[in-house]
């Protein structure tokens, strides 16, 4: 059966909704498909065949994790940059992701996704297995559902292969690339053989598949036309697998179907049902994803901690000796979970002073052989190791050539079984009852059934079980709750009517070992057998066997003098039935008995039969036995032949014989009404309490409600503050763009040299016109000035730089140049806004020209001398 973490509670309404459209991207809903990337060993290569054909404004997002070396940075954004046109950037803590965009996984980190935004988690071990490939899908499965596409890579080991099952379960396709053209198959190769993966095909190839899959139509139908498909594709399953879907949930089967509508390129469920007529196969692909089984070790380790303090170790403590604790999983998967109520309970054995002698003796079921024969294997992948701590791993488990397998006497616990739940006989004097996850893929109806057998499978005060997203519904008169956030519930001593119960449909009853030997060979009753049925029905007076409640639990005798169905729906209460004149003394009589040991006898009752009026005597009596988990209380009727008045007996002897009935009648109704009073006293005062206890409730909910407003405030004020930061930096940015266009045009038109050096007398800025006197390109940025090849004659440049910056006191020089030129250099300190000096700032003005006028001048004026 399914067992999975993921799949939601359905809502309300269970009608199949008209198939449509699965576009990638959503719009209108703004929704849109995010891929999840899987990687490790030679995933480079592929990761970059598979980018490479993506077109631009694909609407997808992609995700990629990989397993990276946690001591060393990683160049992957850059190198997948340049095979695609969309941006690559690495994962931030909180990032929403957006389409056409590619998010790479930091190292030293593992990444997880809700509501759409990525989360940075910490390693939870350094030194352990690392899995973030399985984490990210898990997450991605559970927060985008059928939107989710999940994608394996080369790779060595078997991280994603969880994961792809995780994706595939909530309704999204999974993808792997073809294993021999891998580098390192082990990963693909893993999720393929786990029967997780939809297609496999060359990295190139992948995103064609998927964006095919994802865009192609299913031409819309009408509800009629919807259910009168789904019912021939169920009778196909149920003729082929000999296993009826009827009862499960519509829209859970309908997401199932919609998938394989789509791998195979179908465009209707019409076309699906004509391509299962022609391809039998595709019947069992289908009825195996609807048994898609997802689970792991200790899965909500907050309920195995419940589990553990309230239900193992009281029942460990109390549970009598020399009879072993009997505990059913059904749906167990790949046995997982069965495995882990086995540890736990080993541990509970090892912890208790004095050692306890219980024994445990699990029953695990499933309705998926492949999955049953995985489990009695006892062998689980090396990944396990996450879900499962070291300590239990070295105690529980040894290494084995395929992973880690379970220990001899965890094994020897658990008996593995394939059934049907909703078809085959349930286990039963159980005292623990897992079933998680389950109830969820059922319709209202086998829910409904399905816990009144539960109840009939428990002992007493036996323990129920169930998911995150299931409840007990109405049945509260059958379960109470233990805890009820860790869904664990109690048996309650209920009686149960067997006609409520609905038994399933192959369960045949077994006949009792000490069935009488004596029986004749054509099958006649015994002697004894046909003697006991002859006084019942004759000789004896006629009963009812009723509980507290008044439900007839077994008829004796001719009962229907004093019984009568009422009109209405059927119904075996003997409150009910019984005739008038009867039916109210027999409310407090049954009352009374069964507050003590002797009978209560009810003489003379009158009712009116077909017949006329007849009088009865009713005797309640409660049944001892030890053996019975409810109150039970045996009504017999006797008849009382009525006696006419004779006529000589004065009227006023008849008038004083009825005068005595009415009087004792009066007595009996207020002894009734004593009774009734004192009942509802003690309802109303546990109406008190509870309304005691409601209020207090409110109180809190209202303090909560109080906190959550302030809460909002505070969001509201904070976001009005982000609001305000976020326009005065926009302004910022504006006014350094502004500043920034006006310093490039302002030193383009001065058309000056300008070199601007930090402390340590590197290059940090350099005009355009610097490359006139110095050898400059942009990548010598940082480089020491004294590196760079310059026309300058100036050797002591650089020495003159540091004493301006150690005195902040000006030099200004004119130096020749190799070509025969003069330029005048100007070095000042950098200040910076703040007023701190951070370096020096060089100009490089040509004052060839002004050189040439002045050695003209002094020429012409010594010639006039």
């Amino acid at each position: 059966m399914p067992d999975e973490t993921s799949e939601p509670p359905m809502q309300a309404s269970d009608m199949p909704e008209p198939m449509g459209s699965t576009p990638v991207s959503d719009s209108a809903q703004g929704r849109f498909t995010i891929v999840g990337i899987g990687a490790s060993a030679g995933g480079l290569e592929a990761l970059e065949r598979f980018l490479l054909p993506i077109p631009s404004g694909c609407g997808l997002a992609f995700v990629v994790i990989q397993h990276l070396d946690p001591d060393q940075s990683s160049a992957i954004v850059s190198l997948l940059q340049r095979v695609t046109s969309m941006e690559v950037a690495e994962a931030e803590d909180g990032k929403t992701v957006r389409p056409n965009a590619v998010y790479v996984i930091p190292r030293n980190r593992d990444l997880s996704i809700r509501e759409g935004r990525l989360w940075l988690l910490p390693t939870a071990m350094p030194h352990a297995p690392r899995r973030p490939v399985d984490h990210f899908f898990s997450a991605l499965a559970e927060d985008q559902r059928e939107f989710a596409i999940g994608v394996v890579l080369s790779g060595m080991g078997a991280d994603g292969t969880l994961g792809l099952g995780a994706i595939k379960a909530s309704g999204g396709l999974t993808l792997a690339q073809s294993p021999e053209e891998a580098g390192f198959d082990s990963m693909p190769k893993s999720a393929i053989e786990a029967g997780f993966v939809d297609i496999v095909a060359p990295a190139s190839a992948l995103i064609t598949e998927i964006l095919d899959c994802r865009r192609r139509p299913v031409s819309g139908l009408d509800e009629e036309q919807s259910r009168s498909a789904l019912n021939t594709i169920i009778a196909l399953l149920n003729e082929r697998s000999r296993h009826d879907f009827t009862l499960y949930k519509t829209t859970t089967l309908f997401r199932r179907i919609e998938r394989r509508v789509a791998l195979h390129r179908l465009d209707s469920l019409p076309d699906y049902v004509r391509y299962l007529h022609e391809n039998p196969r595709e019947i069992d692909l289908l009825f195996r994803e609807l048994l898609i089984g997802v689970t792991n070790f200790f899965r909500d380790p907050a309920v195995w901690d419940a589990v553990k303090a309230q239900i193992l170790v009281p029942l460990v403590t109390s549970h009598p000796l020399g009879r072993p604790i009997r505990a059913w999983v059904p749906a167990c998967s790949t046995g997982e979970e069965a495995y882990s109520l086995a540890i736990v309970f080993r541990e509970i054995l090892d912890e208790i002073v004095p050692p306890a002698r219980s024994v445990l003796q699990i029953y695990a079921t499933d309705l998926n052989a492949e999955a049953i024969t995985q489990a009695r294997q006892g062998v689980f992948p090396a990944n396990i190791a996450e879900d499962v701590s070291p300590e239990r791993l070295n105690r529980f488990f040894s290494i084995d050539a395929r992973g880690y397998r379970i220990a001899k006497d965890i094994r020897d616990m658990v008996t593995f079984a394939e059934q049907n739940i909703i078809s085959d006989p349930p286990f039963t004097k159980l005292d623990i009852l897992s079933c998680r996850n389950l109830l969820i893929y059922f319709g209202p109806d086998l829910q409904k059934s399905l816990l009144p057998l539960f109840h009939f499978a428990l002992n007493p005060d036996g323990a129920l079980i169930l998911g995150s997203a299931e409840a007990i519904g109405d049945f509260t008169r059958l379960f109470s709750p233990i805890n009820q956030k860790a869904r664990l519930f109690r048996r309650i001593n209920h009686p149960v009517l067997r006609s409520a119960i609905r038994f399933p449909g192959k369960a045949v009853p077994m006949l009792s070992s000490q069935h009488d030997a004596s029986i004749g060979e054509r099958g006649g009753e015994t002697l004894q057998g046909m003697m006991e049925r002859i006084l019942l029905s004759r000789f004896c007076p006629a009963a009812v066997l009723v509980d507290s409640d008044g439900e007839i639990l077994y008829f004796s005798g001719r009962t229907g003098r004093y019984l009568e169905p009422a009109a209405g729906k059927a119904n075996l209460n003997l409150h009910v039935m019984a005739r008038d004149g009867i039916r109210l003394p027999l409310i407090s009589a049954i009352k009374r008995a069964l507050r003590q040991d002797e009978a209560v006898v009810l003489p003379g009752l009158t009712f009116m039969t077909e017949g006329g009026m007849k009088a009865v005597t009713v005797t309640v009596q409660k049944m001892n036995r030890p053996e019975s988990t409810f109150d039970l209380a045996l009504v017999v009727f006797s008849d009382v032949e009525c006696v006419s008045v004779p006529h000589n007996i004065s009227r006023k002897a008849a008038r004083s014989r009825v005068h005595d009935a009415m009087s004792d009648e009066l007595a009996h109704t207020r002894a009734e009404l004593d009774v009734t009073r004192a009942e509802m006293q003690a309802s109303l005062e546990e109406l008190k309490s509870a309304n005691e206890e409601q209020q207090a409730t409110n109180e809190e909910l209202q303090s909560a409600n109080e906190e959550l407003i302030t809460s909002k405030e505070e969001m509201q004020s904070m976001n009005e503050e982000l609001h305000s930061v976020n326009a005065e930096m926009q302004s910022k940015v504006e006014n350094l763009v502004c500043v920034n266009n006006d310093m490039s045009n302002l030193l383009n038109s001065t058309e000056i040299a300008m070199v601007f050096l930090d402390g340590e007398m590197r290059i940090r800025r350099f005009t355009p016109y610097a490359n006139q006197l110095f050898k400059l390109i942009d990548s010598d940025s940082g480089r020491p000035l004294s590196d760079i090849v310059t026309d300058l004659r100036y050797p002591t440049l650089t020495d003159d730089a540091r004493e301006v910056l150690r005195t902040l006191i000006f030099i200004e020089k004119q130096v020749p140049t190799q070509n025969g030129r003069w330029v005048k250099v100007r070095t000042i300190p950098y200040r910076t806004q703040d007023n701190v000096i951070d370096g020096v700032a060089i100009t490089f003005i040509d004052v060839t020209e002004i050189k040439e006028l002045q050695d003209e001048l002094k020429r012409l004026k010594g010639e006039t001398l």
